[in-house]
């Protein structure tokens, strides 16, 4: 890169497909080429004159499909997602985040009609809490979810980047949700179930970027739900030997996770590109 425009070699480089580019330099020239129409226009130059063979392919295939394209029945316009919600949110998560809101509701819900004795003193808002954004991160980055898939994962901003800022928009519709319930239910404050709300989602994509990021999420709601929702669903009451992950004086450790989590993905962020 020379200033804010590729330099000339590289674009020719790139036209020819020269086999010895560096993997981080042909992601940042592509990542650039998406934003600068003038270098653009240069790469179509260079695969003229370097790769001639190319445009002539282009021109041969562009004769062929003309005359079918011309005699297609043109397809009724669409109304398309404004560009900004395609770069933040994938289609496939809309049901998973749909589906956390009603989960949430009927935490909501069996936290005021069933007896305080059914879950014991723990309000089944809490109980949900921890592991709830869990649900629409397993959806944001899932290859059998989402359509697109292959594309969205070509593509120079697929990585880290990508993936967290579709997490992002996973806690900025389930966190205000989880809030508005432990102001109804009067049963948590918001330290007790955002911490440990951050702690998973920093864990399940720090696990992601060894077993895939819908397994470490998928696994992580699994575990708690075992180890935690069950035997209180059952029992009626949490674990003796669980109930201290409930207790305020726990915050530092669900800190130290939050932590220790975000510390995993900014070590391994190039991980994320190979998903």
């Amino acid at each position: 890169m020379s200033g804010e425009h590729v330099s000339t070699r590289l674009l020719d480089d790139y036209a020819r497909g020269d086999t010895e580019m560096a993997v981080d330099v042909v992601w940042a020239l592509e990542a650039h080429l998406e934003t600068c129409a003038m270098c653009r226009s240069r790469l179509a130059a260079s695969v003229a004159t370097e790769v001639p063979g190319i445009a002539t392919l282009l021109d041969t295939v562009r004769a062929g499909l003309e005359p079918q394209l011309d005699a297609a029945v043109r397809a009724p316009s669409r109304r398309h997602r404004p560009r900004w919600l395609s770069a933040w949110l994938t289609p496939a998560t809309a049901p998973w985040l749909a589906m956390t809101v009603v989960v949430t509701l009927m935490a909501l819900l069996l936290d005021s009609l069933t007896p305080s004795t059914f879950f014991g003193d723990t309000s089944p808002v809490l109980l949900i809490a921890p592991v709830l954004p869990l649900c629409g991160v397993a959806a944001s980055w899932s290859r059998g979810l989402d359509p697109a898939y292959e594309l969205t994962a070509s593509t120079a901003r697929a990585g880290l980047p990508l993936l967290l800022r579709r997490t992002t928009t996973v806690l900025v519709v389930v966190l205000p949700g989880l809030l508005v319930a432990g102001w109804l239910t009067g049963a948590m404050t918001a330290a007790q179930w955002l911490l440990p709300s951050l702690a998973f989602t920093s864990t399940a994509l720090a696990l992601g970027g060894l077993v895939g990021v819908t397994r470490a999420a998928t696994g992580l709601a699994v575990a708690w739900g075992v180890v935690v929702v069950a035997p209180t669903w059952v029992t009626g009451h949490v674990p003796s030997a669980l109930r201290v992950v409930f207790q305020p004086g726990q915050l530092p450790v669900w800190g130290l996770l939050l932590a220790l989590g975000i510390g995993a993905v900014i070590a391994r962020r190039n991980a994320y590109s190979t998903l």
